[in-house]
């Protein structure tokens, strides 16, 4: 499988060309997943929700037309795209003519599912219909004004505990959703940041938000994608909290048009993840 230092990342590039599949650059899941010690039994089902905020192309008279796409990649894929070239694939359809926007979805799914190694949804929106991307408004409580000490920037899953006294038993159950806006992490190839929002929902034992928060602000440091990131936050966070039910969900803020967005869960909740952004989306 294709290395991510073998891709367009940090390499001057030539936008706005053919239209060419080829482009498209495949990652593993799988060298992570090595890393994580998981087994080909997932314990979490989700997916990585991207949206493509300037998707054009050309009606078949020729006037260019645009719209907000919706990609969904299934987290039981083989391949996550670099994202690079997921642009560098989108822009080359700036001066491509097709005759329905049908004919356009359908060679978005047919050339991203063959990338990603298994089926792809995409849901193409019209300008003036995207008031569906409503702001987040998940009822979560923010942990970012806590106040917290002793902060690391690498991340480390040994920062996680539970309240004292709080254990398993059926009446220390809490069933929760808690975020922060203070979620960073780095291109593993550029260095460059990339900033989000992190949603967790969980039942079970009551997490301890200041060690939460600092476990946030760990991958301040942390050179990885995104998706790896997410993963990493539920394996740490389901082992070291011993939660019943949990959700990562982590809203990225978008770079070239694209913004990432990976959602993964136990199966107890739902397997994808809502349409909606942030306000620094």
């Amino acid at each position: 499988m294709h290395d991510a230092e073998k891709s367009q990342l940090g390499k001057h590039t030539q936008y706005d060309s053919s239209y060419d599949p080829g482009l498209l650059f495949p990652l593993a899941r799988s060298t992570n997943r090595e890393r994580l010690n998981l087994s080909a039994t997932l314990p979490f089902h989700g997916e990585d929700l991207w949206t493509g905020y300037e998707l054009s192309w050309l009606e078949a008279g020729g006037k260019p037309r645009v719209a907000v796409a919706h990609f969904r990649f299934s987290a039981g894929s083989p391949n996550m795209i670099e994202s690079k070239s997921f642009k560098l694939y989108l822009n080359g359809l700036n001066h491509k003519r097709f005759d329905s926007d049908e004919a356009l979805r359908q060679l978005l799914v047919n050339d991203l599912s063959a990338a990603a190694g298994s089926g792809v949804l995409v849901d193409i929106v019209g300008v003036r219909e995207t008031s569906a991307l409503s702001l987040m408004d998940s009822g979560a409580i923010c942990i970012d004004e806590l106040q917290v000490n002793g902060f690391e920037y690498q991340p480390n899953s040994g920062l996680l505990r539970c309240d004292a006294g709080s254990e398993t038993g059926r009446s220390a159950i809490v069933e929760e959703s808690l975020y922060s806006d203070l979620l960073r992490s780095n291109c593993p190839v550029t260095g460059q940041p990339d900033w989000g929002s992190v949603y967790i929902r969980y039942r079970g034992a009551k997490i301890n938000r200041e060690s939460l928060l600092r476990y946030v602000v760990s991958f301040r440091q942390c050179q990885d994608f995104h998706e790896n990131c997410v993963e990493r936050m539920f394996i740490d966070i389901l082992e070291a909290c011993k939660c019943l039910s949990l959700s990562v969900y982590a809203r990225y803020t978008r770079r070239g048009g694209l913004d990432i967005n990976p959602y993964r869960a136990t199966r107890d909740y739902p397997s994808t993840a809502e349409t909606m952004r942030t306000s620094r989306q």
